[in-house]
């Protein structure tokens, strides 16, 4: 617990939210109606968490304060698999298994996220352990206290409910009685029902999602080697071979294997139809890899510890035995974490999520001019505003009608169509914030009002200035001069700078993995 705090607070301010994170802290600072309104149009699979936020927040709204509960869930999260390893293999396997989970790669990643990614694995860890220790204590109380934890994990977020599916073939694998059967399906069957409102609701807000794609092999094998405490050489290989040696420690095989391979299973099977499956949603069952792991490294241990040398038999309890494997075992953990420092670093760059609005909004407030109107390409743009105001505060958001807290929105209400030609028609010079795949003349949005946005800006506008910082692209657009009003060898108003982009050409963007999908 105390690495992974080290590494979940090391590099925790690092300059900038990216979208996710500032919806989440936009939202939690609202109040607590503003929030319950938002929910019955969007993100309702996060509105428990919103609203764990909104106390949170109430502390003090910064950064570091938005990522805190994560870092504490991730903590408390290697402490849970560090107990599971000595409940199930003894205290040498626990304690590999919870510093494995804490230097893997995929788990700091999360750990710095203001998402509840985070807190969903820990409350899945818990239950997990909650659920051995019903099962041994084989009375229907102790099944309260894992409905207690799971329910609201699963309110967390929906998806978690896929590890009652693999604590049904815990249970299955360890033959249990049918009472403990009977106390598990009434825990599990509560849980369900706690559930069952919130995924009614979240079925009608599915287009949120709309931006997964159907999951092939390529995804598969990412997800194996982000459970891996290294993508590839030594500690891949090495990582795998052990979990395939740790298979043979049955019942912490029962535990573990379920946990690593049926949640992301079932997710994976159904977006072959439906596509609702990404790395984060089954980070809970990172912990089912570290067991294994670890469990094989004990059985390897064991089998050294029995090897004959010169005809005499070395005892595995001895002092200089144990001191030896113990030394190895942080070697090769130090040796892990050191191979994967790069990329731990690199996760301490704001520049290495999908976008950096603390930057876009430092740049908008160098290059803007106080009363300049500001147009956001598209609307979901205006996270940068909302996150960062004080970077819009001289300009004029010429699209917006109502904002984002009164319209219940996650970005606002913006103009219709045709007000949005009347608004755009009384201005001579505008700033677009615009994401890099709006830009692509490929881009056909379905909102008629963006359609309208980009239709009037090729139409009556060029481009003067064009600045990129942080995933979007911010652009000084002045309005074209008819030919015919120009004196012979004049130059139009709207001549783009050098080296600026002449109008109509645009870069060529992806649209980028979690925006306009708020899950």
């Amino acid at each position: 617990m105390a690495v992974m705090l080290a590494i979940g607070l090391w590099g925790l301010d690092r300059g900038g939210m990216w979208g996710d994170e500032s919806v989440t802290f936009q939202v939690a600072q609202r109040t607590v109606p503003q929030i319950w309104r938002l929910l019955h149009d969007v993100d309702a699979v996060h509105g428990l968490y919103y609203l764990f936020m909104h106390a949170v927040l109430t502390v003090h709204p910064g950064e570091v304060v938005l990522r805190l509960p994560s870092v504490c869930a991730a903590t408390a999260t290697a402490g849970l698999v560090a107990a599971l390893g000595v409940r199930l293999a003894g205290p040498r396997v626990g304690l590999g298994a919870g510093l494995l989970y804490a230097i893997t790669p995929m788990t700091g990643h999360y750990a710095q996220e203001g998402r509840s990614y985070a807190l969903v694995a820990a409350g899945v860890a818990g239950a997990t352990l909650l659920l051995l220790r019903a099962v041994e204590a084989a009375a229907a109380r102790a099944w309260w206290p894992y409905g207690t934890v799971l329910a609201p994990t699963c309110l967390l977020h929906e998806l978690a409910v896929l590890v009652l599916c693999a604590h049904a073939l815990t249970l299955a694998l360890l033959r249990v009685p049918r009472a403990v059967w009977s106390g598990w399906g009434r825990a599990a069957g509560v849980v369900v029902l706690v559930l069952l409102p919130l995924v009614w609701v979240s079925q009608g807000q599915s287009g949120q999602v709309a931006w997964l794609v159907t999951p092939g092999w390529d995804r598969a094998g990412r997800l194996v080697r982000n459970f891996s405490p290294g993508p590839d050489g030594v500690a891949f290989w090495g990582s795998l071979l052990l979990m395939t040696v740790g298979l043979r420690t049955w019942r912490l095989a029962a535990v573990a294997l379920p946990l690593l391979l049926v949640p992301p299973g079932i997710l994976m099977t159904v977006s072959q139809a439906r596509p609702l499956f990404h790395d984060r949603y089954v980070l809970y069952s990172l912990a089912g890899a570290s067991l294994l792991v670890t469990a094989g490294a004990g059985r390897v241990a064991g089998a050294l510890g029995r090897l004959r040398f010169d005809g005499r038999r070395v005892r595995v309890g001895g002092r200089q035995v144990r001191a030896l494997l113990g030394v190895t075992g942080v070697l090769a953990l130090t040796a892990a974490f050191v191979q994967q420092l790069p990329v731990h670093r690199q996760d301490r760059s704001a520049a290495h999520r999908p976008d950096n609005l603390a930057v876009v909004s430092a740049l908008a407030l160098r290059q803007t001019r106080p009363g300049d109107p500001v147009l956001f390409v598209p609307s979901v743009g205006r996270l940068a505003a909302l996150a960062y105001p004080k970077g819009f505060r001289q300009v004029r958001d010429i699209a917006l009608r109502e904002s984002a807290p009164r319209s219940g929105t996650l970005w606002g209400r913006e103009a219709t169509p045709a007000e949005l030609r009347h608004r755009l028609a009384s201005v001579d010079r505008v700033w677009t914030v615009a994401e890099a795949y709006a830009l692509d003349p490929r881009w056909s949005p379905r909102d008629p009002a963006e359609r309208t946005k980009l239709a009037v800006l090729a139409e009556e506008f060029t481009v003067r200035e064009e600045h990129a910082r942080g995933g979007v692209i911010l652009r000084l657009h002045v309005r074209k001069v008819p030919a015919g009003s120009l004196a012979a060898g004049a130059a139009p108003v709207g001549t783009p700078a050098a080296g600026a982009p002449p109008a109509g050409v645009a870069p060529v963007g992806a649209p980028p993995a979690g925006v306009g999908g708020r899950r």
